[in-house]
């Protein structure tokens, strides 16, 4: 006859790999979106910030930071999953910031998100807190490599032109990230039998 102890370790095991299974779709997933991207200068745009945003919706803080951890660690090996490549050297980048960014998103929408179940309200503030989150980092790290490495004027503009303009697009596809969460959140909780 089976220990409890043993069917405990083994749903604990099961939980851990559908876990890792889920963030290394997510790994996918911020690989695919910064491919699917409109090239304009210095700061070409990407979905990457919605996905970043739905990781923590789906996965939670912890798991959706670490999924976007992992992606962020892949490209500083020189592995080619950021829009513009890949390497160490990336960090000097003007778009630099938005990667990191996109933990920070991946963080502040599970943290806000919380537990239970997960209403569209709830769903359009966390996304709102990934938004912010993303931008809060991006813009502050695009502006010191402007001005400090790139030692270059204009930087009011260049923040305005780069960065606020994307604003609106991204804040739209999160308030559908946000959407999309929720129906995903009630259809994983039908199939698995939590209604």
């Amino acid at each position: 006859m089976p220990d409890i102890n043993d069917k405990n370790l083994i749903n604990t095991n099961r939980g851990m790999t559908a876990r890792i299974a889920e963030c290394a779709l997510f790994v996918v997933l911020m690989i695919v979106s910064a491919y699917i991207r409109i090239p304009i200068p210095y700061v070409p745009i990407t979905f990457q910030t919605v996905v970043a945003v739905l990781a923590g919706l789906l996965l939670g803080a912890k798991w959706g930071t670490a999924s976007v951890a992992v992606y962020i660690f892949m490209g500083l090996l020189g592995l080619p999953v950021f829009s513009g490549g890949g390497g160490f050297a990336y960090v000097l980048q003007l778009t630099f910031g938005y990667i990191l960014g996109f933990a920070a998103a991946a963080f502040a929408a599970g943290a806000v998100r919380g537990r239970g179940p997960l209403t569209l309200r709830r769903a359009v503030v966390a996304a709102l807190a990934g938004f912010l989150a993303n931008y809060l980092v991006g813009v502050p790290y695009f502006a010191c490599i402007w001005h400090f490495y790139m030692k270059m004027d204009g930087l009011w503009q260049a923040i305005l032109v780069n960065n606020i303009l994307y604003m609106p697009k991204d804040l739209i596809l999160c308030a559908l990230a946000a959407v999309l969460a929720e129906r995903m959140g009630k259809w994983l909780a039908f199939r698995s039998g939590r209604r």
